[in-house]
């Protein structure tokens, strides 16, 4: 979303296929970034929790399967 323009190191907002300079942009703007990342990084994590919570269902599946044989 926003990368470091090298030539004049300005960090440059990408959104919908534009270029804007952040250091342009008005304060409420750069703070609506600020939540967009903030959000985008909360999602990250969670994605990320959801992941190992599916991990460990399935180990725990795979345990509960292997007890189980003992009763057939």
């Amino acid at each position: 979303m926003i990368e470091k323009n090298i030539e004049n190191s300005s960090p440059v907002l990408t959104f919908e296929g534009k270029k804007y300079n952040v250091n342009d942009l008005s304060n409420d703007t750069k703070e609506i970034i600020k939540g967009l990342q903030i959000a985008e990084t909360q999602l990250k994590i969670h994605e990320d929790t959801l992941k190992l919570l599916s991990i460990g269902r399935k180990s725990l599946a795979n345990q509960l399967r292997e007890k189980l044989k003992n009763y057939e």
